[in-house]
């Protein structure tokens, strides 16, 4: 599957000022069951950062909250993903076991509102011997598993075949790349990434500021296309969605695969403490 999203098309508004999450935070990261029309939203807890404690949100594509469920000691949430099983369940995939607020290792769980999950409760994998920050992204179309990793310091990207990966196998990777390039500015934060075939797509940018990043010139945030098979940047694309928000903190990407194959990019706005989300998408042109 060779399909590449452009990040040159435009940007067309999905969910907008949305105030559904359980927490009062922004959202992190988000990712879909397009099987059940359902939209999964991780954010970090209040006060809970440092120890990494997160909420996921279950919300339908309205962007209503149809339950929660909270996991202490997982991470950050800089990404996530979904897998339906040949059984019919649903996993969910995050970073686990939490050193200094970030995973270094992966999980899946099955939802369940109201839930409180730990390290104790999972299991952990840890197929990057020695590796910080994991963070997972889920490719439904070609059935891939992605981790975003550092090994010493430096972010990389690992993908498998999905079914290897849940059996334990990691000895026969598809791909190990350098992250390069997701931003011009390479001290900007990084914000968000997918996986999506033969593509990683990667988000980084920082919210308003008056005099480092003022909304007259509409943002920061950048979208970028890495080449699995090469490990190089095919594309980078500065993105003015949602640049009437206040606030607007460039947070999560995601893959929503079907009617065709969308490049969502979430936004946060409002006031500390009353966060909201907006998401906006770039079609397969």
């Amino acid at each position: 599957m060779d399909e590449r999203i452009d990040l040159a098309a435009p940007a067309v508004r999905w969910l907008w000022k949305k105030g559904s999450l359980r927490e009062s935070t922004v959202l992190q990261s988000f990712a879909f069951d397009e099987v059940h029309k359902r939209l999964y939203v991780l954010q970090v807890r209040r006060g809970g950062g440092a120890a990494g404690n997160l909420c996921l949100n279950k919300l339908d594509y309205d962007g209503n909250r149809l339950g929660h469920m909270y996991l202490h000691g997982f991470g950050h949430g800089v990404s996530m993903g979904v897998q339906h099983a040949a059984d019919g369940t649903v996993w969910i995939w995050t970073e686990a076991d939490s050193r200094g607020g970030y995973g270094r290792g992966v999980t899946r769980f099955r939802f369940v509102d109201g839930a409180v999950r730990t390290a104790e409760d999972v299991e952990i994998r840890k197929p990057i011997p020695g590796s910080t920050s994991n963070q997972p992204s889920v490719c439904t179309v070609s059935n891939r598993i992605a981790v975003r990793h550092r090994m010493g310091g430096k972010p990389r990207y690992r993908v498998w075949d999905l079914d290897a990966f849940a059996a334990h196998d990691y000895s026969d990777p598809i791909a190990d790349i350098p992250q390069p390039g997701a931003h011009p500015d390479p001290a900007i934060a990084f914000q968000g990434w997918a996986l999506h075939g033969e593509h990683v797509y990667q988000l980084a940018g920082t919210a308003y500021d008056d005099s480092t990043n003022p909304p007259a010139e509409r943002g920061n945030a950048y979208l970028s296309c890495l080449d699995l098979r090469t490990g190089k940047l095919v594309q980078r694309q500065r993105t003015g969605a949602g640049h009437s928000l206040d606030y607007r903190e460039p947070e999560g990407l995601a893959i929503r695969p079907t009617p065709e194959p969308r490049l969502c990019l979430g936004l946060a706005s409002g006031a500390a403490g009353a966060r909201k989300f907006s998401i906006y998408y770039k079609p397969l042109t």
